[in-house]
């Protein structure tokens, strides 16, 4: 009941200040992190609106560090190697979202800084468990962290997209760590619940129509927190349930379905085209969508039925997985075969028009 009360109070508590942060943002901001100003060739919405929401996250995760800090006096975090890398390289995260928020930063300097918040976690004892080699799983471990902190940046561009797939592939974890691990009141949990309800807190001003962006600040911070808990409660499974790694490497892509599908239609459209994955553009499956003949608030709602989809299906696989039964879970990546089917057929069938007014 103890722990109960105390994971209700962190999700509570993490919603509650993401809320107030996110209002008081929205009050004060004039002109600190309005996009489209400059930018409007690669922004999908039309209006100006701050990108200040990803830094309620942040606030959100120290908030809950000093809490468990001073809740749980018999826990030194601090001296957990792994959750304080979790913090460094989430802080170099952050600061570096918030430098390219305000001055648009070098790309080389972006990648240089994910791939040290990579190198930061593999450092303190985070590591991918997939090969058994050390040095291949450790340079997977940096790729990884680089992916998804590029994943979900290229993701955030239409309302509500990121913080839905983000809130999925954070319960499952959650529930993973529940299944496998048998985990309590710890500050791992306790982490995890505090930014679901940060996330949660943010939706309620980034859901169609929006009144803030989560701006790379958001998608820098929560792409790095993503890819530390998703090495240690997807990838990482199957390590610790003596069955076979690609068992939690599929497990792993239908929990990023959303995202994973996205990124590896925009790579290869962009491939195709001879241009860069890494420059914005109005070509991701969410535009797609809207160029069929669905509204904003239709496509967020889309991706919102394939996120819950793939927690589904994800807690489904843990708990295959859990019981020996690995093998079943090779039926599942028809889903992800299924939704990146549709939404590249998209790209391919409706072209881009002219951006409605909104």
């Amino acid at each position: 009941m103890r722990e109960l009360i105390t994971g209700s109070a962190f999700v509570i508590g993490g919603f509650c200040a993401s809320l107030v942060c996110n209002t008081l943002l929205l009050r004060f901001s004039q002109s600190l992190g309005i996009r489209n100003k400059n930018d409007v060739v690669i922004r999908w919405s039309n209006l100006s609106k701050p990108s200040l929401g990803g830094i309620s996250f942040y606030v959100v995760f120290i908030f809950t560090t000093l809490a468990f800090a001073i809740l749980e006096n018999e826990q030194n975090i601090f001296q957990d190697h792994a959750y304080v890398g979790l913090i460094v390289a989430g802080t170099l995260a952050f600061l570096m979202g918030l430098a390219d928020d305000a001055y648009n930063t070098q790309p080389l300097l972006k990648s240089g800084v994910q791939v040290l918040c990579g190198v930061v976690l593999l450092l303190t004892g985070t590591k991918v468990d997939i090969f058994h080699i050390p040095w291949l799983d450790g340079l997977l471990t940096v790729i990884w962290v680089v992916v998804i902190m590029n994943s979900l940046n290229m993701l955030d561009n239409m309302d509500g997209i990121t913080g839905t797939t983000v809130l999925s592939i954070l319960l499952t974890c959650l529930v993973g760590s529940w299944i496998v691990f048998h985990l309590h009141s710890n500050i791992w949990m306790l982490s995890i619940l505090a930014l679901i309800g940060g996330v949660g807190g943010f939706l309620v001003y980034n859901w169609h129509p929006s009144r803030i962006f989560m701006g790379d600040a958001g998608s820098q911070f929560i792409g790095l927190f993503v890819a530390f808990v998703s090495i240690k409660f997807l990838l990482n499974v199957g390590s610790y349930t003596q069955t076979e790694s690609w068992s939690s490497v599929l497990l792993t892509l239908v929990a990023f379905t959303p995202a994973a599908v996205d990124t590896l239609t925009v790579v290869i459209n962009r491939l195709k085209e001879g241009k860069s994955p890494m420059v914005g553009g109005k070509d991701h499956t969410t535009h797609h969508l809207v160029y069929a003949g669905f509204t904003d608030k239709q496509v967020g709602f889309i991706f919102l039925v394939i996120a819950i989809f793939s927690f589904i299906l994800s807690c489904c696989m843990i708990y295959l997985i859990k019981i020996g039964k690995e093998h079943a879970v090779l039926f599942f990546i028809l889903f992800v075969i299924g939704v990146f089917t549709y939404l590249y057929r998209n790209t391919i069938k409706f072209k881009p028009t002219e951006r409605p007014k909104e």
